[in-house]
């Protein structure tokens, strides 16, 4: 279980660098000739706040089970001293970011519009599913940014 979780944690991070490091000029030649991955994407990115929200939504949720699971399974096998915890949190804290950060970051930064492309069906899935919730987190978020005088308006053009 873990494997597959940390899995679905590399998608969600491949996919966030993905779509912010596609080429948008190209993604709209390739939608104006009727490419429908590339429609999909440029959709989304007219969305970016409550694409990035979704995203970042569903990899902490699986982050922090991934955490969880690894307490779990460690003190099972290895009892409740502190110590274990404590290489328990090392460990997985090291996959995570090997496995489920860096290198699909650096695989959507390389491969930006083919990925893009590859994931916005799924994608624009869990957006509808998640709109609810994300909204209502980037309502806080843009509340707190004008607590703070924080510009909150996007750069997006």
């Amino acid at each position: 279980m873990l494997v597959v979780l940390l899995f679905v944690s590399g998608f969600f991070a491949m996919a966030e660098t993905a779509m912010m490091a596609s080429n948008r000029y190209r993604l709209r030649a390739m939608a104006q000739a009727g490419h429908r991955g590339a429609q999909r994407v440029i959709a989304l990115l007219g969305k970016t706040d409550k694409l990035l929200g979704a995203i970042l939504l569903y990899n902490t949720l699986i982050n922090a089970a991934i955490a969880t699971l690894a307490g779990l399974i460690s003190v099972e096998l290895l009892g409740d001293e502190k110590w274990v915890l404590g290489a328990a949190t090392l460990s997985i804290s090291f996959l995570i970011l090997v496995f489920a950060e860096i290198t699909p970051k650096v695989i959507g930064a390389n491969y930006p519009d083919q990925l893009a492309m590859g994931s916005a069906l799924f994608l624009g899935f869990v957006l509808r599913v998640s709109d609810p919730i994300v909204s209502s987190i980037n309502l806080l978020v843009v509340g707190m940014l004008r607590v703070m005088r924080l510009n909150t308006q996007s750069g997006e053009d």
